[in-house]
């Protein structure tokens, strides 16, 4: 039976004679080669990332919104009557909330060639938005507000689909975005107290 104080010796032991066997491995010419070309590889990526970020300014976004996922229906923001295409301040906002197994609204109008500003939250779990055909794509994280802005260069019918998998129904999550030619758009008019447009 071993002592207390007859434990760390064995236990040198056991290091010193794994460390003569790690010794006597033979690693080919070739092997040391690629494995030397391999942390090359992989120091210079690094490299690049820390130099990006030092010089170029990649950063994660510093912008960060958060909002109660379980009370999206009571902010003013994101009430149901405030969902959809709006204009503010000459600026085209579309507010779409996700929740299993859709995004609202449904369906929305937008102008072509016309800088267009999502903004997106989920009400429940994770989801992703990608539009087809366009750079449009990201993640919609519950407390978080995902705020994107992009251009439909041609008009158009444009699916919006969930990339992100959220459950049971996510093959059935999708909803419609139709660009519309920017003289043939007519702007939504302006939400009135009690919810009616003007």
């Amino acid at each position: 039976m071993q002592t207390d104080s007859t434990k760390p010796k064995a236990y040198l032991a056991l290091v010193k004679t794994f460390c003569a066997q790690l010794g006597a491995i033979h690693v080919d010419k070739l092997e040391q080669k690629w494995i030397a070309i391999s942390l090359a590889v992989v120091a210079l990526f690094v490299g690049i990332i820390t130099l990006d970020a030092l010089f170029h300014g990649i950063n994660p976004p510093s912008k960060v919104e958060t909002i109660n996922s379980a009370s999206l229906h009571l902010s003013k923001e994101f009430a149901e009557d405030n969902l959809g295409v709006h204009l503010e301040d000459g600026k085209v906002v579309v507010r779409m909330v996700a929740g299993r197994y859709s995004f609202f609204p449904k369906h929305i109008d937008v102008p072509a060639e016309t800088p267009l500003t999502f903004r997106w939250v989920s009400m429940d779990v994770l989801h992703g938005v990608h539009i087809p055909m366009t750079n449009m794509s990201t993640m919609i994280v519950p407390g978080y507000v995902a705020e994107i802005t992009t251009i439909f260069p041609k008009p158009g019918e444009y699916p919006l689909l969930c990339n992100e998998y959220c459950g049971l129904g996510h093959n059935h999550m999708w909803s419609n975005i139709s660009v519309i030619a920017k003289e043939d758009w007519q702007a939504p008019g302006k939400l009135t107290a009690t919810g009616e447009q003007q």
